[in-house]
């Protein structure tokens, strides 16, 4: 059917009626059913993954233990990752409501690449004895990661997902965090694991005898009209997962591109400057004055609220109600709830402009354009010219220039950008619906995903005082000088265009006579209005 696989259309038949059963399932609430069980989180130190877990903790007080997969690093043990991770504002709210939250938050160290997890056999064990539920959201999310790497880390730790699940006594459901862009080769995209043109294993098998510049040839074949290696290996996750999981309680959660949070646990939270906030950071700096797009097209962001509380029901759902198929849920807005890129940039302009971030580089100002040829000119005329008269006068000056680097950087981030800006996508939503209406009036409270209700003129402010205030650290205090700044920077645009107008009239006059006499014009007409001006100012003193 349509080269995807089949899912089950019936999924009431699927409910049962019964509120609980011998193993201790609650199917009344979502909190309940939570109640004394045992997580197990992979990526819980990225975005997602850190709300998620202060989101479980804080909405479902008696849950059990959350063990947390965290990879150490030269610098830090696992504990100190922890440690670190809880001291994040996003648990400032969780801190004064349960100040002993900790107790429950238990790392497991690990890392998805080694086999295994590598996992040590007594945490393996222990994982075995106690896991009822899976949350696995760790891959890469950069867009132009080499396609082996990609397959590291996205594609196959579903694979050691799925066989360390096989061997937990008591799972209750494993929830696989997805992408909305997973098929983003179609412009029509429902909620089925599609079949690839590539399959797993056939990829996997390759690459262990290619080396990287063979890979790297034949990356964009293997591609096919998909633009990166992430949504590439994202889609073969997903079809890793239904034949290699099949028999297990499997959902997928695809949300679209997550954006700061929308009203819990902190409005406007983001803690990286990854896809639009970092785009939303170097708008509001002056440094991102064109970006390639479509501004009539559809900019799909969900705020990471959104999807974590879809995630939590899920496994909810799953875990309680069996259904017969895999089912997948859309996470997005473009269908229900859209907003453009044009108006975004607009939204996002109007802030900066009132509320400037600390030291811009120019006055915020930003267009998209679908026209390559006129974004190429505006590139290298907003962008690489002053970057390079920048780190000229960073050199005059004795210190290290830095604007040509900045400037290439961004450009790749908008390369890896532009295909999503430039398409719109429209998306079926028939499982998110269904998952709401299970829901009881208190949990559908609790756990909002209803897109609908998105107010975006607020949302897209609390998402670039969130980008200001906690990604760059900046507070209330600095904004007079912030608008200083900024007004220093308008009048410095000002006296560049006088002088640029100047040099050219001058130009012309000196070889039109037409634009000489009309030089002139100008001349004698500002002169006359100063003397009136004068003139009626002394007549005026008494």
């Amino acid at each position: 059917m349509d080269g995807r696989w089949t899912r089950s259309m019936d999924l009431d038949s699927d409910v049962n009626n019964l509120a609980n059963d011998g193993l201790g399932i609650d199917r009344s609430s979502v909190p309940g059913f939570y109640s004394g069980k045992t997580i197990f989180v992979t990526g819980a130190t990225g975005f997602v993954g850190k709300v998620l877990i202060e989101k479980l903790l804080r909405s479902c007080p008696d849950i059990g233990v959350i063990y947390i997969l965290i990879r150490p690093k030269k610098s830090q043990n696992i504990e100190e990752r922890k440690q670190e991770l809880m001291k994040c504002k996003l648990f400032d709210k969780l801190r004064k409501e349960q100040p002993n939250f900790e107790r429950k938050l238990q790392a497991i160290e690990g890392d998805i690449v080694l086999p295994e997890l590598g996992l040590s056999e007594k945490n393996k064990q222990l994982l075995i004895e106690k896991i009822n539920v899976v949350f696995h959201s760790a891959a890469t999310v950069r867009f132009d990661e080499h396609l082996r790497t990609a397959v590291e880390l996205n594609v196959l730790p579903v694979r050691k997902i799925i066989q360390l699940c096989r061997q937990f006594k008591s799972l209750m459901v494993l929830v696989h965090v997805s992408t909305a862009y997973a098929n983003c080769d179609r412009p029509y995209i429902e909620e089925s694991i599609y079949e690839p043109h590539v399959q797993p294993q056939k990829l996997i098998d390759s690459l262990q005898w290619m080396d990287n510049d063979m890979v790297e040839a034949v990356t964009p074949k293997l591609l096919g009209n998909k633009p990166n290696t992430y949504t590439f290996t994202k889609q073969l996750a997903e079809a890793m997962l239904k034949t290699e999981g099949a028999g297990l309680p499997i959902a997928v959660v695809r949300p679209s591109i997550v954006g700061a949070a929308w009203k819990e646990p902190v409005q406007g939270w983001i803690d990286n400057s990854n896809g639009p906030s970092g785009l939303c950071i170097a708008a509001g700096k002056g440094l991102l004055r064109s970006m390639k797009g479509d501004f009539k097209a559809v900019a799909d962001i969900i705020p990471v609220d959104i999807p974590v509380n879809m995630m939590i029901t899920v496994a909810w759902y799953t875990a309680c109600f069996k259904p017969k198929q895999t089912l997948v849920y859309n996470c997005t807005t473009g269908a229900v709830n859209p907003i453009t890129w044009g108006d975004l940039q607009e939204k996002v302009m109007d802030f900066f402009k009132k509320t400037p971030l600390d030291a811009c580089f120019r006055r915020p100002n930003t267009s998209f354009t679908c026209n390559e040829m006129m974004h190429d000119y505006w590139v290298f005329v907003s962008h690489m010219l002053p970057a390079y008269v920048a780190d000229a006068g960073y050199r005059l000056i004795g210190r290290k220039p830095r604007m040509v680097k900045v400037y290439n950087k961004l450009h790749r981030s908008m390369e890896s950008l532009s295909y999503f800006t430039s398409h719109s996508w429209e998306w079926t939503n028939g499982n998110h619906d269904l998952l709401k209406s299970r829901l009881s009036e208190v949990d559908r409270k609790m756990f909002f995903f209803d897109p609908r209700q998105i107010h975006w003129p607020t949302y897209i402010e609390d998402f670039c005082y969130g980008a200001k205030h906690y990604v760059l650290n900046e507070d209330e205090s600095g904004l007079p000088a912030a608008r200083a700044h900024l007004k220093k920077l308008r009048n410095i645009r000002y006296m560049f265009n006088t002088c640029i107008a100047v040099v050219f009239w001058r130009v012309l006059i000196a070889r039109s006579q037409i634009a000489r006499n009309v030089w002139n014009l100008i001349l004698s007409l500002v002169f006359k209005f100063v003397r009136y001006f004068k003139i009626t100012s002394t007549i005026q003193k008494p």
